[in-house]
């Protein structure tokens, strides 16, 4: 098995694993983040939504060799005390009912917001795709809005 470097949460990792593992199970079960959920295994539900290099990328079905250099921040890795203006716009909002998919959720609209600083509800439409069982999508754009104004 081949040794896999990349800067997790902005710290230098390297999991022997194999290669074909996919990112999701190297983060929760060899590296501890549980923060990031299994949902579908199909990158359709976007539970387990991170950011690699800046990008929201959906990792249950992403083998670990693509992140060989790369930057990757989990939800953990957001801000060590929930003061991301997305974490606390969803706490304001009181977004999660479950809370299940609120990880992905909420890296998801990271990524957007790094992108998009004011995003429109069309812009929200289509980069928020993560699914929430519990229906939450208007507290999740009203909490995107939120953060977009600063929180």
């Amino acid at each position: 098995m081949p040794a896999i470097s990349f800067v997790l949460n902005g710290r230098s990792r390297t999991v022997t694993v194999a290669a074909d593992t996919p990112l999701l199970w190297v983060l929760r079960d060899t590296l501890g983040m549980t923060g990031t959920k299994f949902g579908c295994g199909v990158a359709q539900c976007g539970a387990c939504t991170v950011h690699v290099d800046g990008a929201a990328t959906r990792t249950c079905v992403l083998p670990v060799s693509s992140v060989a250099g790369k930057h990757v921040t989990t939800i953990e890795g957001l801000s060590p005390n929930r003061s991301h203006p997305v974490q606390r716009a969803w706490i304001e909002e009181d977004v999660p009912q479950c809370g299940y998919c609120q990880s992905g959720q909420i890296m998801a609209a990271a990524a957007l917001l790094a992108q998009t600083a004011h995003p429109t509800d069309a812009d929200i439409d289509e980069a928020m795709t993560n699914i929430c069982r519990c229906g939450t999508y208007q507290r999740i754009r009203a909490a995107i809005h939120r953060a977009a104004k600063g929180a």
